[in-house]
C-alpha cells in the first residue's frame, strides 16, 4: 500500500505548473498510482529483471522499484562512483508485489514499497535493519518521516517520497467549498461527487468524518463507518480509478468534488485554468509515504546503502519535487526546490506534514472486511 503515499511533485505560476504537469506525464512519473488501496496479492510468478549477460566477477545491484524512478537523475552519484556495477530494475505496480515477490524467492538488493506495507515485511523478516551511520544524507532526513520507518527500536526503512490525498473542488461550481471530510455528505453536492475507488481510502475518510481512529475500532464503531458510507452512495456520480478519469470529470463540470484527489490533479487543472481549490480538511489530509529497504537476502548491503544515499542526495530530491511534484524527505534539498513548488506542496510547513494522516498497515482481516463493505456500498446505489 501502505505508502504513503513527493515534497508524497522562480517563475510565473503558469510556467511552474506546466513544468510539473509535464513531469507527471506517463513518460516521467511512476506508472503506478499512489498506493492507497491494498489489492489482492499477485499470484503470477515474480518478474525477473531483464539484463545483458554479465562478465565473470561483475557486480550487480537489483532494485524493485516504481517505473520512472530508474532515471540517472536520481542515482547519478552512485553510477559515477561505481561504473562497474550493473544496476537492474524490476518494476512495481503496487506495494503488495514487494511482499509477494520476496516471498516467492525474488532476489533484490533494494525495495521501494509504501508505509502501509512496511510492517508486514519487517514482521516476516524479509528486510533487515539499516545502518544509518553509513548514510551521509541521513542527518537531514525529516525526523517525523524517519520515525515511521522505525520498528522495534531499529530503522528498517528510509523515507524518500510522499504525497497528499484530499478533496479537489471546482470552486466556480459550488456555493460553498468544503472544509472537512465530513462536508462530503452535504446534500448540496449530491450527484456531483467523484470518489476514489478504494475501500481502504473510503474507510479512512468516513472514519475521519466521524471523528474515529480509522485503524483501531470496535465492531460498533465499524458499523457506524459502514452506515456512513452507505449514506454517501446515492450522492456519488462515479468512482474513479485513475488520475486522468478524475481530471476529465472535474474539467467537464460533471464532478464538482474529486474525493481522494492527489496534488498532481490540482496542478493539472490549474494549468488548464480551471478554478479549483485543493482543500486542507480540518481533520487533516491523508497521504502516502514510500521509501527504501534492504531485503534480508541481499548480498550487496554496502552497495545498497550507497544507492540509498544517492537517492537521498539534495539534487536528486530536488529533482523529484521540481519535476514530479512529489514530497521529499531530505530537508537540505528545500533550498534547491522552486519556491512555487515549495508553496504548492507546503514543503516548508512542518505543521502541515505533522497533520497529514499517512496510511498504516492493515491486517488481512481488516482488508477483507473493508473490501466487502466497499463492494456493498458501490452496489447499493
Amino acid at each position: 500500500m501502505s505508502l504513503k503515499r513527493s515534497a508524497w511533485v522562480c517563475i510565473a505560476w503558469l510556467a511552474v505548473f506546466s513544468l510539473v504537469l509535464a513531469a507527471c506525464a506517463p513518460s516521467a512519473q511512476p506508472t503506478a498510482e499512489p498506493p492507497t488501496a491494498l489489492p489482492e496479492q499477485p499470484t503470477a510468478p515474480p518478474e525477473q529483471p531483464t539484463a545483458p549477460p554479465q562478465s565473470a566477477g561483475a557486480q550487480r545491484l537489483v532494485m524493485l522499484d516504481w517505473a520512472g524512478y530508474e532515471i540517472p537523475e536520481f542515482w547519478g552519484k552512485f553510477k559515477k562512483n561505481h561504473p562497474q556495477v550493473q544496476v537492474d530494475f524490476s518494476f512495481l505496480t503496487e506495494s503488495a508485489e514487494v511482499f509477494s515477490k520476496l516471498q516467492s524467492g525474488f532476489e533484490a538488493d533494494l525495495v521501494h514499497p509504501c508505509s502501509n506495507f512496511w510492517k508486514i515485511l519487517v514482521d516476516n523478516n524479509m528486510v533487515q535493519p539499516i545502518d544509518t551511520s553509513k548514510l551521509k544524507n541521513w542527518p537531514n532526513v525529516n525526523p517525523s518521516l524517519a520515525k515511521q520507518g522505525e520498528f522495534n527500536g531499529q530503522q528498517y526503512w528510509v523515507p524518500w517520497d510522499w504525497g497528499y490525498e484530499s478533496v479537489l473542488v471546482r470552486k466556480d461550481l459550488v456555493e460553498k467549498v468544503p472544509e472537512s471530510w465530513a462536508d462530503i455528505w452535504d446534500p448540496q453536492y449530491k450527484g456531483h461527487i467523484a470518489i476514489n475507488d478504494s475501500g481502504e481510502a473510503a474507510h479512512v475518510w468516513a472514519s475521519l468524518a466521524l471523528g474515529l481512529d480509522p485503524w483501531d475500532q470496535t465492531p460498533e464503531q465499524y458499523e457506524q463507518v459502514r452506515q456512513k458510507l452507505l449514506e454517501l452512495a446515492p450522492s456519488v456520480l462515479a468512482y474513479w480509478t485513475g488520475q486522468t478519469d478524475l481530471d476529465q470529470m472535474l474539467a467537464s463540470g460533471d464532478a464538482w468534488l474529486g474525493v481522494g484527489a492527489w496534488n498532481a490533479s490540482y496542478v493539472s487543472l490549474l494549468n488548464e485554468n480551471y478554478d479549483v481549490v485543493y482543500i486542507d480538511p480540518k481533520e487533516g489530509r491523508t497521504g502516502y509515504l514510500c521509501g527504501f529497504g534492504i531485503p534480508s537476502t541481499s548480498k550487496n548491503v554496502d552497495l545498497a546503502l550507497e544507492m540509498i544515499d544517492a537517492y537521498l542526495a539534495p539534487d536528486a530530491q530536488a529533482y523529484l519535487a521540481n519535476e514530479y511534484g512529489y514530497g521529499i524527505a531530505n530537508q537540505a534539498a528545500l533550498s534547491l526546490v522552486k519556491p512555487d513548488i515549495v508553496k504548492l506542496l507546503s514543503l516548508d510547513d512542518q505543521d502541515m506534514l505533522a497533520r497529514t494522516i499517512f496510511y498504516k498497515y492493515i491486517t488481512d482481516e481488516q482488508r477483507q472486511l473493508w473490501a466487502n463493505t466497499w463492494s456493498e456500498v458501490k452496489t447499493s446505489r
